[in-house]
């Protein structure tokens, strides 16, 4: 994992243009199963790899923190939200509430999540690969390949299984 993970930013670089161009066609025109082929796509991927092997995610990348994350978190650390806030997050430039470096303060060394029951949703659902509309999130998707080995195949097994003419 550690020679994928070492690789890859610069394959997803190598790949970017013909990502963009098919993300382009894509948006133009997405195919009616969409989101049922990237579903397929999703599960087969994960079915074969292992997430705490990787974790590249948690170590490279801070989630946002939704009102009803904080919320959920705090209380699960028996904190007020407020407290929450002021130990672990910092508003980013686009307002929202992010952690206050990375890698994950709740990412132990054997790569499991401290909060894992109450992770924030971002993390719940990334790298967002079998979301609903699929096709509106090109661009979080072309970042995710750069982090998320997983994405990066999902991505190249889309671009395969999809048939998208100009």
């Amino acid at each position: 994992m550690e020679e994928i993970l070492k690789q890859l930013p610069s394959r997803a670089k190598d790949k970017n243009s013909e990502h963009k161009k098919f993300f382009t066609k894509l948006k133009k025109k997405p195919p009616k199963n969409l989101d049922l082929v990237m579903q397929q796509l999703h599960v087969e991927e994960f079915s074969q790899t292992d997430c705490l092997s990787c974790a590249n995610c948690c170590k490279t990348t801070g989630p946002l923190f939704t009102d009803k994350d904080i919320e959920r978190i705090a209380k699960h650390f028996k904190m007020k939200p407020q407290q929450f806030i002021d130990t672990f997050l910092r508003v980013d430039e686009d307002k929202d509430y992010v952690l206050q470096s990375v890698p994950c303060t709740f990412l132990g060394s054997d790569n499991y999540c401290s909060i894992y029951d109450v992770r924030p949703k971002a993390c719940r659902e990334f790298p967002h690969t079998d979301r609903k509309k699929f096709h509106q999130i090109s661009n979080l998707t072309l970042k995710n390949v750069a982090i998320c080995p997983a994405a990066f195949n999902i991505v190249e097994n889309m671009m395969r299984v999809l048939d998208i003419k100009k």
